[in-house]
């Protein structure tokens, strides 16, 4: 079978499952999460085993730091998948909610019902927890999934799969409502993109090139976030220590991800005080930093930022750092070199904080906490089935409602239009 049939076969089963995932009670859903969250848990050691030859293979093939811990699967992230799964099934389920009933003139009654969208295709990279937060979301919102994982995944991606497969056929469902695609051939992922009849929505989870090549060679409507270029801003009424302690976080904690901080803007009149205490910390914890003119000043020991490193996302110990003279150059700064992620205030202003959450249209706008917040699970979504920095028909950490749409109902007693 050729790689175009195989993916038709799989879309096609897909969308058969679908519809009976689309009729399934929460019950019988929120069962099904726990039963894969026990799976998960109990084969531990072979989920380990798989993602050991993942791991070798990436180190063979000159991954960087970064990419690797974002492969990797310790014990606490197959903890956390598992977790994941359960605070999904005990997230309120969206499927079959009426919304917004309103009285017409003719006595009809109109509303809105919440409805599975179908069949979604998620095409990622790296994190093999994907594949179980997807499967979650997917599941629970009553469609079925597709997932293509990247080929530097592709025995975590196989193992977790199989598990979360075999609670679908121990309860009688159909195991085609969650397919994971392990071929590597890159084709699988250009014949998916053109199964418009039978995918309904594509997600890609990945870098700036995946999520590009997605956007521009697919047939299917597809939420992008193409990356994570997020910043903070510390603003002239900030306590310092606070701003330390966020800054750290939002930079250091996993520099591999997309909510991590990539530049830092410091109000000038603190500049002085805030960044050589920020600088020192910062280089402590491994961090290159590029500054521009005014904070090299203040702290030679940046190397000279460029234009480009106002667009960068590192996903690595790499800062990109500016003095403004205002929080209006902060926010002309953000507005132009952002990427619609995530954006950060450090603030005692509460006026500057309320204009900072009004004038930036990020997806995610924070005061005064860390921008590593800027995820579905911490935002109380459960686990999230990614990020989207497009405002159709999501925006931000996407979980449940985001994978379902709505449908007009219409009651009436008999009317007829004139």
């Amino acid at each position: 079978m050729s790689v175009q049939e195989d993916m038709l076969r799989c879309a096609k089963a897909a969308q058969q499952a679908s519809r009976v995932m689309a009729t399934l009670s929460s019950k019988i859903k929120n069962e099904l999460l726990v039963k894969m969250a026990e799976g998960l848990t109990n084969a531990q050691r072979e989920l380990q085993q798989e993602n050991a030859v993942d791991l070798q293979r990436a180190q063979e093939n000159g991954l960087t730091e970064a990419m690797i811990d974002r492969l990797r699967l310790t014990p606490e992230r197959i903890t956390a998948m598992a977790d994941g799964l359960r605070e999904v099934a005990a997230l309120p389920d969206p499927v079959g909610e009426v919304t917004g009933m309103w009285l017409r003139p003719n006595g009809i009654r109109v509303g809105r019902q919440r409805i599975p969208l179908g069949v979604i295709g998620i095409i990622y990279e790296s994190r093999p927890n994907v594949t179980a937060d997807a499967a979650g979301l997917c599941l629970k919102s009553g469609n079925a999934v597709i997932l293509r994982g990247g080929s530097e995944a592709l025995y975590s991606n196989r193992a977790i799969g199989k598990i979360l497969q075999q609670s679908l056929e121990d309860m009688n469902l159909p195991s085609e409502a969650l397919q994971v695609i392990t071929t590597s051939d890159r084709q699988a992922v250009t014949e998916l993109l053109k199964l418009e009849e039978q995918i309904d929505l594509i997600i890609p989870r990945g870098g700036e090139g995946l999520i590009r090549f997605v956007a521009e060679n697919s047939r299917i409507p597809v939420i992008k976030h193409y990356k994570g270029v997020c910043h903070t801003y510390v603003d002239r009424g900030a306590d310092l220590a606070m701003a330390e302690q966020i800054c750290m976080n939002a930079k250091v904690q996993r520099p591999g991800v997309c909510n991590a901080m990539e530049t830092l803007l410091v109000h000038r009149d603190i500049a002085a005080d805030f960044l050589p205490r920020i600088t020192q910390l910062m280089i402590a914890a491994g961090v290159e930093l590029r500054g521009c003119e005014r904070a090299r000043a203040l702290c030679p020991e940046m190397l000279p930022a460029s234009e480009e490193d106002w667009f960068a996302e590192y996903l690595d110990l790499i800062l990109a750092v500016r003095v403004v003279d205002s929080y209006e150059q902060a926010r002309d700064h953000i507005q132009r070199y952002g990427s619609l992620h995530t954006e950060v205030i450090v603030t005692n202003d509460y006026r500057c904080s309320q204009q900072f959450l009004r004038e930036i249209n990020s997806s995610v706008v924070m005061v005064n906490a860390s921008s590593r917040f800027s995820d579905g699970n911490q935002l109380g979504l459960g686990a999230e089935i990614g990020i989207s920095t497009t405002k159709l028909h999501s925006f931000g950490p996407m979980g449940l409602e985001d994978l379902t749409t709505r449908k007009f109902v219409v009651l009436g007693e008999g009317q007829v239009r004139a």
